[in-house]
């Protein structure tokens, strides 16, 4: 049996993941701008695509929209599962289409996850069903009370600090005050066709607007629009982090005084390593009310980061729970018939007013 090893990416890659990432251009030929952009030729951009997908280090290139925003209700959620079954109970999550992160952590609560539902949906309803369907021992809904940032951008390049800070990122000041009320039949449609995987070739945004019946320009206007309004928070590639080489997910758990949240926050959210920072409920067994998503390339550098958090708010209460295995990973799909055929298999419909 012949064994194949990858190739090593070299700096032109690097260079070309951090700007899909963080700077992806909304024009008609994006891989030629990218080109452009690093020094070579479009051709030359496709085909490393092409090879970082195939290796599984791009994951996806789409809309990356807000959750909240498009009149949805999501939640992280830890559960408390049997060591025994940790891996069954995870399987009969992925199952919900909403639930797009799962990852097993060292704590109590050993399984940790992202679930989003429609509108029209109760997430608690949902919530205690995944419980009773898992059999879980004890459920915790850790609903989002403030979003201080969100928004991940690995460096590829090594070159950035891993402690460095900025204010750079997502939170609730972006959030469009129309919210779902933006959000008609026409503008689903454009949804539905933004939140796919980018087909890699030349005039990438065409297959998308020919399905829409408009020109490549008309769907990029509508892109720019729902970026300014706040549905879209940004166009780009999301990566596999540990084939990309960040092996290490920390959650930094922070107790925080209730009434140091409004001007602490921003300090945890400044940290370009932390991807995801938010004010969460606390519950007697759960005494942590902010949470930081750091990504490393190892624990220490995860560690390292922590260690400056602390030191520049001043907080010592703290825990860091690390992922020991990924079960899921992806988008949420939004407006699906897949929502739809979850919900009529295990929710009994509202009972009539």
């Amino acid at each position: 049996m012949t064994m194949t090893t990858k190739p090593p990416m070299d700096d032109l890659d690097k260079q070309l993941l951090n700007r899909l990432q963080w700077d992806f251009p909304m024009v008609p030929r994006p891989f030629h701008g990218l080109g452009q952009a690093v020094g070579t030729t479009e051709s030359d951009i496709l085909g490393r695509i092409a090879r970082l997908k195939a290796d599984r280090v791009v994951r996806q290139i789409s809309a990356i929209f807000d959750t909240r925003s498009l009149g949805y209700k999501s939640s992280l959620v830890a559960m408390k599962v049997r060591p025994d079954r940790v891996d069954e109970a995870a399987g009969v999550l992925n199952e919900h289409p909403g639930v797009s992160h799962n990852y097993k952590r060292n704590h109590d609560f050993n399984l940790w996850f992202t679930v989003a539902v429609p509108p029209s949906t109760s997430l608690e309803q949902t919530v205690e069903t995944l419980h009773r369907l898992v059999g879980a021992q004890s459920t915790r809904i850790l609903q989002t009370l403030r979003l201080l940032k969100i928004g991940v951008k690995l460096d590829m390049t090594g070159k950035e600090d891993i402690t460095a800070q900025s204010e750079d990122g997502y939170g609730d000041g972006q959030r469009p005050a129309e919210g779902p009320a933006g959000i008609g039949s026409e503008e689903i449609a454009y949804i539905r066709e933004l939140q796919k995987d980018l087909p890699i070739q030349p005039e990438a945004f065409a297959p998308w607007a020919a399905a829409l019946g408009v020109t490549p320009e008309a769907l990029l206007q509508r892109a720019a629009r729902f970026q300014e309004q706040g549905y879209m928070r940004r166009f780009a590639a999301v990566l596999h982090h540990r084939e990309a080489g960040f092996r290490a997910n920390a959650m930094g758990v922070w107790k925080v005084p209730p009434d140091r949240v409004h001007d602490l926050g921003p300090k945890f959210a400044s940290f370009n390593a932390v991807s995801h920072c938010y004010q969460r409920p606390v519950y007697p067994d759960w005494p942590y009310n902010v949470f930081t998503m750091i990504h490393g390339r190892t624990s220490a550098d995860c560690e390292k980061v922590i260690q400056a958090i602390a030191s520049a708010t001043g907080v010592t209460e703290y825990a860091v729970l690390y992922s020991t295995k990924e079960y899921k990973k992806t988008r949420v799909p939004y407006f699906t018939e897949a929502e739809e055929a979850w919900e009529r298999k295990h929710l009994a419909p509202a009972p009539a007013a």
